[in-house]
């Protein structure tokens, strides 16, 4: 499995188009050269775990309302096509994504062993969930069934219902490839949700929202807290997405 380290950088790196898949890979690669014998919270033991459960939990959300569509496969073919994997590496995913599948899937016992190797490493969480989300919108509507074993794999790694509300909202403004213009209302309405904060929020409030989620995402930041380098692409795209959602209601607003 030297592949790991590499895939895992792949993922993530993936979400946030090309430049974001290959610094992944490149940089996940170090993890692939550290030695063997993973240990518990170990960087192999959370690749390997987390590229394994990605795919489980994709196949587990997609298989949850009955059947699993064409669009479900196509969306995870199509992350998978982003991390640029070999067939081999394809394959083993198939294969996790097949198990997810499974009416006996063990999904808040792999959930756990994720979040137990996870150490309450927040920002791997919920990157871990932004891959989930971007799977389930990817494939059209998310049901009441989907959102129930999403927020019960959210909650399971730590990650609160208003962090997912953040993350869905990052999600459908990368699937509509880039900030619409500040006038609609439904992209306000989105840029509120990124931010955290509702209309009603006053202007303080907003720079304040802004100000704080700018500093949790700031990439040198999180990197000396412990992110993995192969996560900056992630840190990255977030703190352009809060830029966005921030100038949106600023410029409706027309404050400073």
């Amino acid at each position: 499995m030297q592949w790991l380290g590499k895939g895992i950088g792949g993922l993530v790196g993936s979400i946030f188009g090309p430049v974001g898949s290959l610094v992944g890979v490149l940089i996940g690669h170090q993890y692939d050269q550290s030695k063997s014998g993973a240990r518990r919270g170990s960087v192999q033991e959370i690749s390997r775990l987390f590229f394994e459960t990605t795919f489980e939990v994709m196949g587990r959300v997609a298989k949850i309302d009955g059947r699993v569509s064409e669009d479900e496969v196509r969306v995870a073919r199509r992350i998978m096509h982003g991390m640029r994997l070999t067939d081999e590496q394809v394959q083993y995913a198939i294969e996790h994504f097949t198990r997810g599948k499974s009416v006996d899937f063990p999904l808040d016992d792999r959930v756990a062993a994720l979040a137990e190797q996870l150490g309450g490493r927040g920002d791997l969480a919920r990157a871990f969930v932004q891959i989930q989300l971007q799977a389930a919108v990817g494939a059209g509507d998310v049901g009441r069934a989907k959102r129930e074993a999403l927020w019960r794999v959210a909650s399971a790694l730590g990650v609160s219902r208003a962090e997912l509300a953040q993350l869905e909202a990052i999600v459908r403004g990368l699937a509509a490839g880039g900030p619409a213009q500040p006038t609609s209302a439904e992209s306000l309405e989105a840029a509120y949700r990124v931010l955290g904060v509702t209309p009603q929020a006053s202007n303080e409030e907003v720079k304040t929202a802004y100000r704080r989620l700018m500093n949790q995402h700031h990439p040198d930041k999180l990197v000396s807290r412990g992110l993995p380098e192969s996560m900056i692409g992630v840190a990255e795209q977030k703190t352009h997405e809060v830029r966005t959602a921030y100038e949106r209601i600023k410029t409706q607003r027309g404050f400073k």
